[in-house]
């Protein structure tokens, strides 16, 4: 993949590596304007959308078409030079791609400076970015409960904890009714485990009905609390109901803040961080500007020895081949595959295809395919070797980048990501997201100037001057880098500021429900 840093101001288009059949439209192109393309003159023909596709030359029906020196699909209509190449004529490249293991490696750059940022240091070794109390709800049938205890610390009743980061209540729609032994409920156990484990959690108040299949035993048994973690369980029919419930629940977070507000930031090196790599909304911007440039800045993190995984497995597919090429062993890369082999026959029992995907709103910002979109999105994990391959809500306990086997549905992928130990995440949006991830903070990365103009307070970094032709990629990438530290210090995410991510725990749910 090219990289971007050659463009200029007013340039029209640009053609990612050499070889490729269509350029990204900067601007919108109007019919019968002469485009300047090297020696020679590109004429559109008709109009095309920016972000979109140009067609730099005559394709036949059924021959491949190229972007980032890859096939993003094949032409189902005959295209000709200047011609808008989206959905009208190009379709799916069902070929099968070559997976080779370890024949691609970057020697990323020796740190020269150590970097830190003001984080908890947990009991059990890990470190926090934020100071969080917790509401583990064991079932669908306790998570009103769980809502009415956070709800009463909307108000002023923190202020007297200041280093305390807020209550969430983490519901969810399952737990009862659950075969214990199934996919489903394994990855349920481990997502609830992980969040009551997760270094941004020091307090747990895991409250349950009573009667479910997922009681608190079950889900604490997975794995040991740190031993700093204040735990409080609650069981609504054996305290008294929900009105006492709330009561003794509110009782016992008041207990937990008290000591909890004691903690204070210490200075800890970035090699300590579990950066969560996530994208949604994403358009034709996405691929050259906000997910290279978040690339540069995973690359460095792991150049420091900290971790970074990328996620969203079916917005991989077409491009693992791109990853396995640079895993750290053979095993690394047919883990990755086998979970590829996965979701193709997962995605044939629920009827659809692997190119269901992109969404409607990915369409309309200019991408075509999964192929092209998985394309772009590979490029948030930057140049680093793949160390290690999660299932969903593994613990990610590999230095080095990673990837986790999840969903493309945002809350969902990261809600994984989170319960395997991510105490950052950065999400890059071309179409506008206003996401975030509670306990741990979302920083969002904007593709496109416009989207930033239109809506900036969502938005904290735009990477829109790439293609504006105002900043290079290391540059924005550098400012990606310094608000990871800023943000994992205790600087605020917009998304933070809006309250945003108690809603955006999803768990991922499959497998037998009695």
């Amino acid at each position: 993949m090219s990289h971007i840093n050659s463009i200029a101001t007013g340039t029209s288009v640009l053609v990612m590596a050499e070889g490729d059949d269509v350029a990204v439209a900067l601007r919108d192109l109007v019919p019968g304007e002469a485009i300047t393309l090297g020696d020679s003159v590109l004429n559109v023909v008709g109009a095309v959308p920016s972000g979109h596709k140009i067609a730099l030359g005559s394709v036949a029906v059924g021959d491949k078409v190229h972007k980032y020196g890859q096939s993003i699909g094949t032409a189902t209509a005959p295209i000709v030079r200047g011609e808008h190449v989206h959905s009208q004529n190009l379709g799916m490249d069902l070929g099968a791609r070559v997976h080779e293991f370890g024949t691609v490696h970057t020697e990323l750059p020796a740190p020269t400076v150590r970097r830190t940022f003001d984080g908890y240091r947990r009991a059990s070794g890990r470190a926090g970015t934020r100071n969080y109390i917790a509401i583990l709800t064991t079932v669908n049938c306790s998570g009103t409960t769980a809502k009415l205890i956070a709800d009463r610390f909307r108000g002023d009743l923190l202020d007297r904890f200041p280093h305390v980061d807020g209550v969430i209540a983490l519901t969810h729609q399952s737990g009862c009714g659950l075969v214990l032994e199934s996919e489903g409920a394994q990855m349920l156990v481990r997502t609830l485990n992980g969040y009551a484990a997760h270094p941004n959690i020091a307090g747990v108040l895991v409250l349950s009905l009573g009667c479910e299949m997922t009681p608190a035993d079950v889900i604490l048994g997975q794995g040991e609390l740190p031993a700093d973690t204040l735990l409080t369980t609650l069981s609504i029919q054996e305290t008294g109901g929900m009105r006492a419930t709330v009561a003794a629940g509110v009782e016992a977070i008041l207990e937990m803040a008290e000591k909890l507000d004691e903690r204070r930031r210490e200075p800890i090196d970035i090699s300590e961080l579990v950066l969560g790599l996530n994208c949604g909304g994403s358009d034709g911007y996405s691929g050259i500007t906000a997910n290279p440039a978040l690339g540069w800045a995973s690359d460095v993190l792991v150049a420091n020895g900290a971790t970074s995984v990328l996620a969203e497995t079916p917005e991989i597919y077409g491009a693992e081949h791109l990853l396995t090429a640079r895993a750290t062993s053979r095993e690394v890369g047919l883990k990755l595959i086998d979970r590829i082999n996965w979701w193709e026959k997962y995605i044939v029992t629920g009827g659809g295809t692997m190119d269901n995907n992109p969404s409607p709103g990915n369409k309309a910002g200019g991408i075509t395919t999964i192929l092209e979109k998985s394309l772009g999105a590979v490029a948030k994990a930057g140049r680093a070797d793949l160390a290690a391959v999660y299932e969903y809500a593994e613990p990610m306990s590999v230095r080095g980048l990673g990837f986790m086997d999840t969903p493309g549905y945002d809350p969902v992928s990261v809600t994984g990501l989170v319960a395997g130990g991510a105490t950052v995440v950065v999400f890059t949006t071309g179409r506008g997201s206003v996401f975030g991830c509670k306990p741990t903070p979302s920083i969002k990365v904007g593709t496109n100037t416009a989207l930033f103009v239109r809506q900036g307070d969502d938005v904290d970094i735009n990477a829109g001057r790439i293609a504006d032709g105002t900043a290079r990629v290391e540059e924005v990438g550098a400012e990606i880098l310094d608000m990871i530290i800023a943000v994992a210090s205790g600087k605020q995410t917009t998304s933070e500021e809006f309250n945003v991510g108690q809603e955006e725990f999803v768990p991922w749910h499959i497998g037998a429900v009695t």
